[in-house]
């Protein structure tokens, strides 16, 4: 049967060639070899069916433009197939239909994790078994009046033990927000941003230890003579003792709020109206809030005007 088939493909061939031969063409040609008679190896015209996949034969050249189509259409442009001036219309392919594939999860029944590649659980540890559901259920699985008793079953004990659910209302805690090192050493810990304050002895020009008082080059006890960096009050800071460069400063008998530099006797508190007299004591220095300029204050209060009666 065989050699039979070779030899009228071999004659088809060598009347192929012949034809061509007398027009002129080359033998050697992709159109001779497309012109052959079919062997048993090849497939029908029509397709095929062999109960799992069904092939249909499909023109090669229109694939190929139809490719190009779509590819043109994706990025805006017109493109022509390169193979269409090399192929030949009697040339197909086939088109294998394949059913549409489900993606198949297992979750653990201990830890509610989805299986991965392999059949360990990632986070238990748990080899899968046949308890831990499968996602989605087989056809005979899904209808079956067991798992339909199961379902109820599970949802109802989850229905009556409910979850506790986590309280993430801390209050006054002080939570410690903590990462590893590194470098293998101790444990970071995250902490707010702060102003580092700088104070320098104004006698040496030496900084203060942190938490010290006393200079450390020269022995002089810190005042309000030695400069702050950056600056925040300005006369002077909680414990810092009476520099020999400082104005002297009285404050108010009854409300504490300081006099201005160099103020006389029986100048008016700005706050309660009293009058500096010489039982006023003199002002130590400590946390002072500046008192606002009347001018600037003048100036607010007019633009706040403007503002106001433009919006009218």
């Amino acid at each position: 049967m065989s050699s039979a088939l070779a030899n009228v493909a071999d004659t088809e061939f060598e009347r192929k060639a012949s034809e061509i031969k007398q027009s002129g063409q080359s033998p050697f040609t992709r159109e001779v070899t497309a012109f052959r008679a079919p062997l048993h190896s090849d497939p029908p015209d029509e397709g095929y069916d062999d109960g799992h996949e069904t092939a249909s034969r499909v023109s090669k050249m229109n694939t190929s433009e139809e490719r190009a189509r779509k590819t043109g259409e994706m990025h805006g442009e017109v493109m022509e197939p390169p193979d269409v001036v090399n192929m030949s219309p009697v040339e197909a392919v086939f088109n294998v239909g394949k059913r549409i594939k489900m993606r198949v999860r297992r979750v653990c029944h201990r830890c509610n994790t989805t299986f991965a590649a392999k059949s360990e659980c990632s986070k238990c540890r748990h080899v899968r078994c046949e308890q831990c559901p499968r996602y989605p259920l087989k056809e005979n699985e899904a209808d079956s009046p067991a798992h339909l008793e199961e379902t109820e079953v599970v949802v109802r004990v989850n229905h009556e033990n409910s979850p506790i659910l986590a309280d993430l209302f801390w209050g006054n805690c002080q939570v410690e927000l903590r990462r590893p090192s590194k470098t293998g050493g101790q444990d970071l810990v995250h902490r707010k941003p702060r102003q580092r304050v700088r104070r320098t002895c104004h006698e040496c020009q030496t900084l203060f230890t942190p938490g010290s008082k006393t200079c450390a080059d020269c022995g002089h006890t810190r005042c309000t003579d030695c400069p702050r960096d950056p600056d925040k009050y300005p006369f002077g800071y909680p414990g810092d003792v009476l520099g020999p460069k400082t104005d002297a400063r009285f404050e108010c008998l009854s409300c504490q709020t300081p006099y201005p530099v160099q103020a006389e006797n029986g100048t008016s508190c700005q706050t309660c109206g009293l009058e500096k007299s010489g039982e006023s004591p003199r002002s130590v220095p400590r946390k002072i809030q500046p008192i606002p300029d009347p001018d600037v204050l003048f100036k607010l209060q007019a633009t706040l005007a403007g503002l106001a009666s433009s919006s009218l």
